[in-house]
């Protein structure tokens, strides 16, 4: 199994099924709460926890979608070598941003596990939710060194690699 495919295949399950989860333990929620005026400590805080992974692991899905909001305006100005140079830098400045997201969470992560901080409800550690930004962002790297390797194995732009993209399937 190919890097590519294994990613492909944990972004989308792991979407799906913590979307499910989190959809159920909130409905659960609920119920106890409405139902039978009761309700879980603990449900509230995890489906927070779990909507943090969903958000950080769903931007990386995004990237490998082309999902994520950009300004086409002055973009669309820019024509032929230029604008291939432009997409470069636009990758170049956005994988070192997440590179740099992934440093610094990676730095907070050791600071609060020095720290011993633990959730209220749950009693976990806090590193596990926090967790999700530096992965987030290193799944997001592994995705822009790929779009910028499309890029310069094809020389188009980016968005138009999606007729490439379900030609290699």
């Amino acid at each position: 199994m190919t890097l590519r495919k294994f990613l492909n295949n944990f972004e989308e399950y792991f979407c799906v099924w913590s979307t499910a989860i989190m959809t159920i333990l909130i409905f659960i929620q609920v119920v106890m709460r409405y139902v039978f005026s009761n309700s879980l400590s603990w449900s509230e805080e995890m489906a927070r926890f779990i909507f943090l992974w969903l958000s950080w692991i769903g931007a990386s899905y995004a990237v490998r979608e082309r999902g994520h909001f950009r300004v086409m305006m002055f973009v669309n100005m820019i024509k032929g070598r230029a604008r291939i140079y432009s997409e470069y830098i636009i990758l170049i400045v956005w994988f070192l941003f997440c590179f740099l997201l992934a440093w610094y969470g990676t730095k907070l992560i050791m600071f609060l596990h020095d720290t011993g901080q633990i959730s209220a409800a749950m009693q976990i550690p806090m590193t596990l939710p926090y967790m999700s930004a530096p992965v987030g962002s290193v799944l997001m790297c592994i995705r822009l060194i790929i779009e910028i390797y499309k890029l310069h194995r094809y020389g188009v732009y980016v968005p138009d690699m999606q007729k490439i993209s379900e030609a290699e399937k």
